[in-house]
């Protein structure tokens, strides 16, 4: 670990693109499990299940739930878990050097676990979200020392450019990914293969590629600055928790930060279950309020959606330079509340299909490019030394790993049995980080993390 724990280059182009390979190599999970092929797949298991009862619903550890809600629960319950670790982990690894080593771990996990998601079948349906909360709750560990690397790899002039260098290649992998799993989809009966398996197949096929592309991050990525010395009698969770409890009295020492990492909660909760949800909104059938879009429709259109998504986010981070990145976000959550509303009133005809294409264009522009700015904007408010303590809170609502998002959206459906009302319901967090995003003064945050000292 001596040589890892050397002074890290800024700017190095190697290290750069290794840090990169990694939103490449996790973007399978996002696109392959979280937006296209789990949701409805689970979601189709559990109405069979509840049909084969003679019920509307399904029971998971007795408690009763629609089938279409199933998934958004586990996702709101695998974020709550991370809100009560994430930040513990944080600190453990900005005391320590084991960023690099507790990101490996936890990508391991992640990618076992979804490697495991070829089991879920027939009465397994139940597995299927099991193994969902553990591969996210990895996920979005992993991410939180993944992130934590962007302060410590590119200058600040350089951040936005990387950040959304990050971003894109993270869609082009997870577009690769989903392009071949989509061609073996449609063609998996020629090949004598059933759906269902093939279904099984691509989920699995997921967690390989998230581990094998992993392995050249690793090889890449330094682990940073050296560690600091534990003090008598302490060890890394104590002191882990003793830093968390720390960071949260200092809090008040960066209002602004706080306030940026507030709107970016909401706003970013209403951007992750959009994602997560698309898909079980357009397979659902129309008396649902879906658009009952046949799945290898559906896959196409997130796919355009991947590869867009790579220019957006791109184009995005020269926005960022032209107009700030504040009001880049700002123009994008603009364009995020009217695809929700378009979703809601839109999308009834003949002709639905094609308006869902033309909205996943919509969603593709700004997908990235919102997220990748948020991420590199709240890179240059953090203190020096804090890095992974403040990116597990970010985590919290990062990718993938919206909570309150899925918690309100599964709620709606189940009272109003209307996806449409359900996906409405989300207009909230757009509209709320609208309102606060404006308050937020970047120089003051930069200023006051750059002012910063540690005891």
């Amino acid at each position: 670990m001596a040589s890892e724990s050397a002074e890290v280059v800024i700017n190095d182009r190697k290290e750069i693109f290794g840090w990169a390979m990694y939103d490449w190599a996790n973007s399978a999970f996002s696109t392959t499990i979280g937006t296209v092929f789990l949701g409805p797949y689970v979601a189709g298991l559990a109405r069979t299940a509840a049909q084969a009862a003679g019920t509307e619903t399904i029971s998971f550890l007795g408690i009763p739930v629609a089938p279409d809600s199933f998934l958004p629960y586990c996702i709101s319950f695998s974020v709550g878990l991370q809100v009560l670790f994430l930040p513990i982990l944080g600190a453990i690894a900005d005391y320590s050097n084991l960023r690099k080593t507790m990101m490996r771990l936890f990508a391991t996990i992640g990618a076992i676990a979804t490697i495991l998601m070829f089991f879920v079948a027939g009465d397994l349906w139940w597995l299927g979200g099991v193994l969902f909360i553990v591969a996210n709750l990895a996920f979005g560990a992993a991410i939180v020392f993944y992130n934590a690397y962007l302060p410590d790899i590119a200058s600040e002039d350089e951040r936005d450019r990387v950040s959304s260098y990050g971003w894109a290649m993270g869609y082009l992998g997870g577009g690769i990914l989903l392009a071949l799993n989509l061609a073996f989809f449609i063609f998996s009966e020629d090949l004598g293969v059933p759906t269902a398996l093939a279904v099984r197949i691509n989920l699995a096929s997921a967690g390989i590629w998230w581990l094998g592309f992993a392995f050249l991050t690793w090889s890449r990525l330094r682990a940073g600055r050296a560690a600091r010395t534990l003090p008598a009698g302490e060890n890394y969770a104590s002191i882990g928790f003793k830093q968390l409890r720390k960071t949260l009295s200092e809090v008040k020492s960066f209002p602004e930060t706080l306030k940026f990492l507030l709107a970016y909660f909401l706003y970013n909760d209403g951007i992750q279950t959009v994602i997560g949800v698309a898909a079980i909104f357009a397979a659902a059938p129309i008396v649902q309020g879906g658009l009952e879009v046949e799945q290898t429709t559906l896959t196409a259109v997130i796919l355009m959606i991947q590869f867009v998504a790579f220019f957006g986010a791109l184009f995005w981070g020269k926005l960022a330079g032209w107009i700030g990145s504040k009001q880049s976000i700002i123009v994008s959550l603009v364009i995020w509340a009217g695809v929700v509303i378009y979703a809601y009133g839109g999308m009834k005809g003949e002709g639905r299909v094609t308006e869902f294409f033309i909205l996943g264009i919509f969603i593709a522009i700004v997908l990235g490019g919102s997220q990748a700015i948020s991420r590199s904007l709240f890179a240059q408010m953090i203190p020096n030394g804090k890095e992974a303590e403040f990116f597990s809170f970010y985590e919290i609502s990062e990718r993938g790993t919206s909570w309150i998002g899925p918690l309100i959206f599964g709620l709606a459906n189940q009272i109003f049995g209307d996806l449409r009302i359900a996906i409405l319901s989300l207009i909230f967090f757009f509209i709320a980080g609208l309102i606060m995003l404006p308050f937020v003064n970047v120089q003051k945050a930069i200023a006051d993390a750059r002012s910063y000292k540690s005891e």
